[in-house]
């Protein structure tokens, strides 16, 4: 391990001024953000102190295995790694936690201090708590790009301790190590595995900079407390603690916790970039980078409440990819080999089955430097590690969830525009991909169902079929073929573009293999065995082979050929009457909000046994937008907005998991107005903005017009169909946009009314499907 040395720790700078905030932004958005929502029903997400896309995000655990339970009543340490609404335990590395007296246990959930919600807040990069029954120490957190920096507030004692635990965190801990390096310094390594099962292990290094020296420290192992050890390393329960005298009247403690997934010495170099301002210059300098970020997105009308969860919504959507490189460009690849970025940042952490369904078109329109630099970042993971990845962390491929999400995520970013320069390295990359399975040695599942699916026409059932650690495709057969089918509808458009005719045409011919997992017997699609059989029960409400999803929520997730979906179930008029009844539309219309908490699915955790809509789960993410291609788009609107109630600013307002941003981002772009409705392209589907405007900022490096505005004067609960549309003064008859829409005008307006009208209804008028003549 290597030792640190004491000039680089001096190294660092002065404080500097905080960021402005940009021109024209008025209002403190941040004060509409509220971090504890999701916190509660298995929401998952965190509420303390992080940047836009930081490496560290401080913030309290309670217990829960993915960090805080708005219903738990101790903290066991404040952390600095979390990842906003997973399902999983993940991260919690070096918990941390202010103490008073002797140190008599070393397990935090012994050691946990009780605290109350009513001397608690937060805001976006700024989190404070008064722990203890009688509130006796006072806990603030705020963060940097690479650092978390804490504030505690003592009463006078000699025994006011800060505890550095690290041998227990959120995932499993391998190995870990502390080391006291002189009178206010303490380094650790934290090596740990997990994410819903084993994975190979990682380590997160660590620097914790005091801004007073210890009265006097030690360390832990197990159950043993050794006053004025040094050191502490291995296996089991281990960490470090520091104590200070604050009888003296200077009663406040400062510290700051620099990561890196590199070494030490890049903890230490992220330490002296990023730590050297007061605890609030560096709060008040993420409150402005929060603004900044914010305010590119600018809504007027709605109720407070609906502003509070939209902006809440926003805010973190805009958390997550993160900064996986130092200060100094360095970061570990996926071939566990030290690399340097160029040419952008490396980010990782890609909960890819979720977020290429809504965050990363989102991310897309309001920061597309970070999203070119993320789609590069994967393809560093292919170049490094050999695949492309399903759900990665930090440097380890998981193999969480099933299918191919990370085709229709880059072929995004390439219909976005973000992969200029890149495009035929990203092409080889995906078609790899597409084409082949990852070898036995590799940790890589990649489409492992492949061979089956390009031999057959589908991804057998096949639950007791070998597979790597995760999850595997052959349990998920059924929803598996319809995700690669998807997959290759997407490349099939990217190929056609780039060239790649031949290629072209056959994945568009594979993008049709969602028929071969239609059962003409019960309308609906099926798993079937490796004989190919139709397998499991009838009833697609029972059926089995999808993931997190029964039959009835995964029949809308053709988006490449909803024209040919609805011919196989009999047309438009009876795909129509099925999704009304998916919806139960006549209920919704008498009664949306009982409708939507009652009668569709709810319980962050409930996938199987369903015909009804399911707004807590990615399968259903696009179901509303059905509705636009059975020419009644009224229907997507009455059911998207009853939807949108969902979203509350309680502790219990993310339905489901939030998925690294996967739901919220849903929220944002449907209050807005403009959807994905085929992941992996530039279609936006349209549906009645929930403001009376919306006015977006956008990079004119990727948007030469520099904004884009949606307004929908009048709208409501009630004036909430679309009568007529303008794209910049045009009549606009159609239901979807383009990118290219958005890059070429700068007003997108709907007229609105208490009553449907015809509007979107014609021939035409329905998003286009990628059938297979035109990719040929």
């Amino acid at each position: 391990m290597t030792v640190l040395c004491a000039g680089l720790l001096a190294a660092t700078p002065p404080a500097t001024a905080a960021p402005q905030a940009p021109p024209g932004a008025t209002g403190d958005l941040t004060g509409l953000v509220n971090p504890f929502i999701g916190t509660r029903n298995e929401g998952n997400t965190f509420p303390g102190a992080a940047v836009p896309f930081g490496m560290v995000q401080l913030s309290p655990d309670t217990g829960h295995s993915t960090g805080y339970d708005w219903d738990e009543r101790s903290i066991r340490g404040f952390s600095a790694v979390h990842l906003s609404g997973v399902g999983c335990g993940l991260g919690g590395d070096l918990p941390v936690l202010p103490t008073i007296g002797d140190l008599t246990s070393t397990d935090n959930a012994s050691y946990a201090a009780p605290f109350s919600h009513d001397d608690e807040s937060a805001s976006p990069g700024s989190y404070r708590v008064a722990l203890g029954e009688d509130g006796g120490i006072e806990a603030e957190l705020t963060a940097t790009a690479h650092t978390g920096k804490q504030r505690y507030t003592f009463p006078a004692t000699d025994k006011a301790n800060v505890l550095l635990n690290t041998g227990q965190a959120l995932h499993k801990v391998t190995n870990s190590s502390v080391r006291i390096l002189d009178d206010r310094t303490v380094a650790a390594a934290v090596t740990g595995q997990g994410f819903c099962q084993d994975t190979k292990p990682y380590t997160v290094y660590t620097v914790t900079r005091f801004d007073r020296p210890f009265a006097s420290a030690g360390t832990w192992s197990g159950d043993t407390v050794t006053a004025g050890s040094r050191s502490s390393e291995g296996g089991g329960r281990r960490g470090a603690y520091v104590r200070f005298d604050t009888r003296g009247g200077d009663r406040d403690v400062e510290a700051t916790t620099a990561l890196s997934y590199v070494d030490q010495r890049g903890a230490a170099r992220n330490l002296a970039a990023e730590g050297g301002r007061s605890f609030d210059a560096t709060q008040d300098a993420a409150r402005r980078a929060w603004q900044e970020r914010l305010a590119e997105v600018r809504v007027s009308g709605g109720s407070r409440e609906q502003r509070r969860v939209f902006y809440s919504s926003l805010y973190r959507a805009l958390l997550h990819p993160n900064t996986g490189q130092d200060v100094d460009g360095r970061y570990t690849g996926w071939d566990r080999k030290i690399h340097r970025s160029r040419g952008h940042t490396y980010y990782q952490n890609w909960s890819l089955w979720d977020t290429y369904r809504t965050q990363a078109q989102l991310l897309a329109l309001v920061a597309p430097r970070e999203s070119r630099d993320m789609a590069l970042s994967l393809l560093d993971v292919d170049e490094q590690g050999g695949w492309l990845p399903k759900w990665g962390y930090g440097t380890v491929e998981t193999n969480i969830m099933t299918g191919d999400p990370v085709t229709p995520f880059l072929t995004n970013a390439y219909r976005q525009g973000l992969l200029k320069g890149h495009e035929e390295a990203a092409y080889r990359a995906l078609k790899k991909n597409a084409d082949g399975v990852p070898p036995a040695d590799s940790p890589y599942s990649g489409r492992m169902g492949n061979a089956e699916y390009l031999k057959n026409g589908f991804v057998p059932y096949q639950p007791d079929h070998a597979k790597k650690p995760g999850d595997s495709d052959f349990e998920h057969g059924a929803s598996a073929t319809l995700e690669y089918a998807l997959a290759d509808a997407a490349l099939a458009g990217m190929a056609k573009d780039l060239g790649h005719t031949a290629d072209a045409a056959r994945y568009a011919k594979r993008a049709q293999h969602y028929r071969d997992v239609f059962d003409p017997d019960t309308g609906f699609f099926r798993a079937r065995d490796a004989a190919g059989t139709f397998t499991g029960p009838a009833d697609p409400a029972k059926s089995v082979g999808f993931h997190e999803g029964t039959s009835w929520q995964y029949m809308w997730l053709v988006p490449q050929d909803l024209p040919g979906m609805m011919s196989l179930t009999g047309g438009r008029d009876a795909t129509e009457r099925r999704l009304d009844s998916f919806f139960a539309y006549d209920q919704l219309l008498k009664d949306p909000a009982k409708t939507a908490r009652e009668v569709w699915v709810n319980g962050p955790y409930d996938y199987y046994n369903a015909d009804k809509y399911n707004p807590q789960n990615e399968p259903d993410l696009i179901a509303p937008y059905t509705y636009l291609s059975t020419g009644t788009p009224w229907k997507t609107t009455d059911v998207v907005h009853a939807a949108l109630g969902l979203f509350t600013d309680g502790p219990d307002g993310v339905t489901g998991n939030d998925d690294l941003g996967t739901m919220s981002s849903w929220m944002v772009l449907s209050a807005i107005g403009v959807f994905p409705v085929f992941p992996g392209t530039d279609t936006w589907g349209l549906s009645t903005p929930v403001f009376d405007k919306v006015e977006l900022t956008l990079d004119r490096a990727y948007y030469p017009r520099g904004h884009f505005t949606v307004t929908a004067a009048g709208t409501s609960g009630t004036d909430r169909y679309v009568r007529s549309a303008a794209l910049d003064g045009t009549a606009l008859s159609r239901t979807w946009l383009t990118t290219e829409d958005i890059r070429r005008n700068t007003t997108l307006s709907f007229t609105v009314g208490s009553k449907p009208s015809a509007w979107g209804t014609g021939d035409g008028d329905a998003p286009p499907p990628a059938t297979p003549s035109s990719a040929q």
